[in-house]
């Protein structure tokens, strides 16, 4: 069984570059070339997309090889296949991974005894809005928001279904 996902590589200093593409490679067992190109959010940056194909956990495979590097924004996605949920999985520097299940269409679920457990735990309004938060990683989304935006009017990978 086999699924796909993207990688995207918000930002990363130059000289990391080539070990981003190694750790991508040693993952996916080939070799990887990105296109890396400038992050105008981040003098000096540069950014990079790339579409990958794998078995199901890849995503999280991927999250881990690039984690080595704390300076690294990234966030690795990986569609629902056969038995299996989606991942969306975010870094930022001083915050760290955020993973949560996410759909075909790749908004975040909660599950339902999570949502129970929330409800049951919190202490009224505001409380439950910051558990809320907290489990759809807001803060994350934050924080990569305006890298996400730096890249529009770049290329956008297409993904075309894995048989």
């Amino acid at each position: 069984m086999r699924t796909r996902g993207v990688v995207y590589v918000h930002s990363t200093p130059l000289a990391v570059c080539p070990h981003v593409e190694w750790a991508l490679a040693r993952v996916l067992g080939a070799p990887v070339r990105l296109e890396w190109t400038l992050q105008p959010v981040e003098s000096g940056a540069r950014r990079a997309e790339y579409v990958w194909t794998g078995k199901p956990g890849t995503g999280a495979d991927l999250a881990g090889a690039l984690r080595q590097w704390p300076m690294l924004r990234f966030e690795v996605t990986e569609e629902p296949s056969d038995g299996c949920d989606g991942e969306r999985i975010m870094h930022v520097p001083n915050r760290g991974l955020f993973r949560a299940t996410a759909s075909a269409n790749g908004d975040i679920m909660i599950d339902e005894n999570r949502l129970r457990a929330l409800v049951a735990a919190s202490r009224g309004y505001e409380a439950l809005a910051h558990s809320l938060e907290q489990e759809l990683g807001t803060a994350w989304d934050v924080e990569l928001e305006p890298y996400r935006h730096a890249a529009d009017g770049m290329p956008v990978p297409l993904l075309t279904r894995v048989g």
